[in-house]
């Protein structure tokens, strides 16, 4: 009933699709510097300012910034019926990604620029074996953290947005990956940073997708009717749930859903950005915020 998620035929890709989508993220890169990070043109430094400056508590504001993304960007998704049909699907996937960047941004600076403040509750990186379990957690937190690549063309809107309803792949595993990654995510951090500042963000963090369980689903249901109820029958929230209790039959040869191109993007993503930590903490700290 739902679709098979990641696929990937490169006899269906057009190269002036990715030259498209290549300008249009070179724009976007280019527009969210200017408008939004670059201290001298950009808005992003007085609207962490103008939130800095409610409280002194970094755990607050940094539930502050969260609150604002989140509001926004559940907020829009769950506008995207009714704001498709009046703009059209690229429209509000434009006007979408244009509002919640700069709001994820800001997020993102603020807790690396504080990730480090606050009340020291434990300690424990010199634990023989923390490191690594932390780093193959935060490593797995990514593999379910983002289904929605699976299509980067539709991210883009280089290709017409659709509201999908994966069925294969991770989706076996669990019905809402993005929500379990960040619950990862934010738990291996957590053991590492050990202090109430990462607490607050975990807290903010959680909450969000935990509401994004709840809309996500209403929202599927909405778009598709019975044809999520089926899905959603053969599929759990909780990972492993539906294999479990027999909802979902594991079809043979399950292990080959995963051997393909946007899952090995996302792995090379994920290494990337491990080894990139210096630079994003640079690029931060530059900041000020």
């Amino acid at each position: 009933v739902g679709e098979d998620s990641a696929v990937f035929d490169i006899g269906d890709q057009k190269i002036s699709s990715w030259v498209y989508f290549t300008g249009i993220l070179g724009a976007v890169l280019f527009a969210l510097n200017f408008v939004w990070i670059d201290p001298d043109t950009g808005y992003g430094k007085a609207f962490v300012d103008s939130v800095a400056g409610l409280t002194e508590s970094h755990e607050v504001v940094m539930l502050i910034l969260i609150f604002i993304f989140a509001a926004v960007h559940s907020g829009m998704a769950t506008l995207r019926d009714p704001g498709e049909k009046l703009i059209g699907e690229r429209a509000y996937r434009v006007l979408f990604a244009g509002i919640s960047l700069p709001l994820a941004v800001s997020t993102i600076v603020y807790f690396i620029n504080h990730r480090y403040d606050g009340v020291q509750l434990w300690e424990v990186q010199s634990v023989p074996g923390v490191h690594q379990l932390v780093w193959i957690s935060s490593f797995i937190s990514f593999l379910f953290l983002y289904p929605s690549t699976f299509n980067l063309l539709e991210v883009a809107a280089v290709d017409k947005p659709k509201m999908h309803l994966w069925e294969t792949g991770i989706m076996r595993i669990t019905r809402h990956p993005q929500m379990v990654g960040q619950v990862i995510w934010c738990l291996a951090h957590m053991l590492w940073v050990g202090n109430s500042v990462m607490v607050a963000a975990s807290f903010g963090l959680i909450g969000h997708h935990l509401f994004g369980v709840w809309n996500g689903d209403r929202r599927l249901a909405s778009r598709h009717g019975e044809a999520f109820d089926l899905v959603k029958s053969r599929t759990s929230i909780v990972p492993f749930a539906a294999i479990l209790d027999g909802r979902q039959k594991l079809p043979k040869g399950y292990y080959k859903e995963f051997i393909r191109l946007p899952y090995l993007t996302i792995t090379m993503l994920t290494l990337g950005a491990y080894l990139a930590h210096p630079l994003m903490q640079a690029a931060s700290f530059g900041l000020h915020w």
